[in-house]
């Protein structure tokens, strides 16, 4: 029933009913005490309207209560208009502004029925009435008409208040939501730029251990029989592991600081890793056709970590006697890619990994598209890259 509001907020809202129950204390003392009842009520009616403003944010359900049993207080003690009753739009405002559904329908009603009870008693004690406007017209008539246009002058200036306390209730809940929905760009954002952090780390780390291992174990062999050959490949793998740690340590930074910059290789860091694992052993033919066309960054980078996963698969899966074969088939809309490998005559069966998914993500996100799969004893990898890439929708996948 309570509502969570700042200390400050609390703080100003009792100080300023604490000022207006003392301000229609002493205002409405001009209406007389009468006797002791009336000494009471000029003190208990401002005291219950200054509390209910108190609570006319922390809990309007509270202050609405308080305020109508001030009200009718003061009609069942026959006290006329006062300054206390300034509480009763103020309480209105808040049901509609700050309360529950019920409440603000609760506090609607209440504005009809509290405009019905105040006619009626303003129109008995004849302050205001049509008594004679014309001798002719029966005095029942005077006072039904008397309680009709007393009735629709509060009506109006209550549903006033209360219809200013929706107006802000519908300012609020926009505000709520465009907080939500700026958070919730914000928490997809975040969601996509750490999927793309576990994807650069995925192939920074599955490649370079790929080719540390095939470099150790040629080393190893190569050590009884050609040092040479076992410096060359120990090279290689203080080389390939420099690297990696390298870009993992941005990697890492960028979780923790979530800022700084990533690899970025782009498609003129090929030939350095094509080099690589043709020194890990790979047989790896090169065919480039057309004439180049300007790629976007993004497109870049996906052609570069497709054809590393691909000729890291290649490395780890592939028939170690056999030749991958990668293509770059420039087009005037974009690049197409193609990597082939021999599959082993006993192919490993495992649970499939992230790579060939990352991969497929990876072309979608710049609006290209990519297809892999065993084709007539070969694992082949197609892709298509746009040199525009297409612009996808607000909150994708990332």
């Amino acid at each position: 029933m309570l509502r969570r509001i700042s200390g400050p907020a609390l703080a100003f809202d009792i100080g300023v009913s604490a000022l207006f129950a003392l301000a229609a204390f002493v205002a409405d003392a001009n209406n007389g005490y009468g006797d002791l009842v009336g000494y009471a009520l000029a003190w208990i009616i401002p005291a219950i309207m200054g509390t209910a403003t108190a609570f006319w944010r922390l809990s309007p359900a509270i202050a609405l209560v308080l305020a109508w049993a001030g009200a009718l207080l003061e009609v069942v003690g026959g006290r006329g208009p006062e300054l206390a009753d300034a509480a009763i739009p103020v309480v209105l405002f808040a049901t509609a502004a700050w309360g529950s559904r019920t409440v603000r329908w609760v506090g609607f009603g209440s504005a009809f029925a509290g405009a019905l009870v105040a006619a009626v008693t303003l129109a008995s004690r004849g302050v205001l009435s049509f008594a004679g406007v014309d001798e002719r017209v029966p005095r029942i008539l005077s006072f039904g008409g008397s309680v009709v246009l007393t009735f629709v002058v509060i009506a109006v200036f209550l549903l006033f208040a209360w219809t200013l306390g929706l107006l802000v209730s519908l300012v609020l809940a926009a505000r709520d939501r465009a907080r939500a929905a700026t958070r919730a760009r914000q928490e997809i954002a975040a969601e996509q730029e750490r999927t793309r952090i576990a994807r650069d780390m995925h192939d920074v780390v599955a490649h370079s251990l790929a080719v540390v291992v095939a470099q150790a174990d040629g080393a190893r062999y190569a050590g009884r029989t050609d040092p040479t050959t076992m410096e060359t490949a120990l090279a290689t793998i203080s080389t390939t592991a420099r690297e990696a740690l390298s870009d993992v340590r941005v990697l890492l930074g960028q979780l923790r600081h979530s800022q700084g910059d990533a690899p970025q290789p782009t498609l003129g860091d090929l030939d350095r890793l094509v080099d690589s694992l043709r020194s890990s052993g790979l047989r790896v033919r090169e065919e480039v056709t057309g004439d180049p066309v300007e790629l976007g960054t993004g497109s870049q980078l996906a052609a570069y970590r497709i054809v590393q996963e691909s000729l890291t698969n290649a490395l780890r899966h592939g028939d170690p006697e056999g030749t991958v074969d990668l293509r770059l088939g420039w087009r005037a809309d974009g690049l197409a890619l193609r990597v082939a490998n021999r599959m082993p005559e006993r192919p490993v069966r495992g649970i499939p990994g992230h790579g060939l998914a990352g991969m497929t993500e990876r072309a979608a996100l710049v609006g290209g598209r990519l297809e892999a799969g065993e084709r007539d004893g070969d694992f082949v990898v197609e892709a298509w890259l746009p040199a525009h890439p297409v612009a996808r929708p607000a909150g994708g996948a990332a």
